[in-house]
C-alpha cells in the first residue's frame, strides 16, 4: 500500500510541476524546491503518521517549512501557490493511513484548481506592474490618464510608490486590463518576467 501511495504523489507531483508549473513560468529552481519539499515531506509524513501525534506533528512541519521558505527568499504570489501545493501533495499521502478515493480526490482537487488558476487565459488581459514615469505628477486623476494612453488599457487601480519633485519622476504601481485592440499586439513574455520600454518610461512587469 505504501509503495501505492508513493507512486500516486510521484505522479501527482510530476504532473504538477512539469505539466502544469515549468511550462508556463520556467523557473529551474522551483523545479528542485517542489520535488525536494513534496518527497522529503512525504517520507516524513508517513513516519510521523504511524505515531498517534502523526497528524498534529504532520501540520507542525508545514508551517515550519513554509514560513523557512517564505523569509528565505521573495518569490511570487502564484509560486507560492505551487509551493504550498506541494506540500500539500505531500502530506495528504504521507498522513492517509488508507489511501481511498477521496484523497485520490483530494490530490486531483489541488492540480485542477492550481491548472484553471494559473492558466495564461484566466484574465489574460489584466495585468499589474511598476511604471517609472520620467516626469513628476501628483495628481491622481492626471495620474490615471496619462498611464491609460501610455499603457493602452483600462486602469483599475494605482499607488504611487514614490514622487520624486526634484529628479521630476514617479514610481507607481499599476492594476490595469489591456483594451481588446492592445491584446492582439501586446507581447507574451509577461509571464517570464521581461522588462520593456515605452519611449521615455520603463515599464517593469511585476
Amino acid at each position: 500500500m505504501q509503495a501505492i501511495t508513493i507512486a500516486i504523489d510521484l505522479i501527482a507531483i510530476g504532473v504538477l510541476t512539469f505539466g502544469i508549473y515549468f511550462p508556463r513560468h520556467r523557473r529551474r529552481d522551483l523545479v528542485v524546491a517542489f520535488l525536494g519539499v513534496n518527497v522529503g515531506v512525504l517520507a516524513v509524513s508517513m513516519i510521523l503518521g504511524s505515531t498517534a501525534i502523526g497528524a498534529g506533528l504532520g501540520l507542525g512541519l508545514f508551517g515550519v517549512l513554509s514560513i523557512i521558505r517564505l523569509r528565505s527568499r521573495e518569490i511570487e504570489q502564484h509560486e507560492v501557490a505551487y509551493y504550498f501545493a506541494s506540500l500539500a501533495l505531500g502530506l495528504i499521502a504521507g498522513l492517509s493511513i488508507n489511501f481511498d478515493w477521496l484523497t485520490f480526490a483530494l490530490m486531483g482537487l489541488v492540480m485542477v484548481v492550481l491548472f484553471i488558476g494559473d492558466h495564461p487565459r484566466l484574465f489574460a488581459r489584466y495585468r499589474q506592474e511598476l511604471v517609472v514615469l520620467d516626469r513628476a505628477i501628483a495628481s491622481e486623476p492626471a495620474l490615471i490618464a496619462h498611464l491609460e494612453q501610455l499603457l493602452d488599457a483600462k486602469v483599475h487601480g494605482v499607488k504611487v510608490e514614490e514622487l520624486d519633485l526634484v529628479n521630476d519622476t514617479t514610481s507607481v504601481n499599476v492594476r490595469y486590463q489591456l483594451r481588446a485592440s492592445a491584446t492582439a499586439t501586446a507581447t507574451t513574455t509577461d509571464a517570464a518576467g521581461s522588462t520593456g520600454a515605452r519611449r521615455d518610461e520603463l515599464v517593469v512587469t511585476r
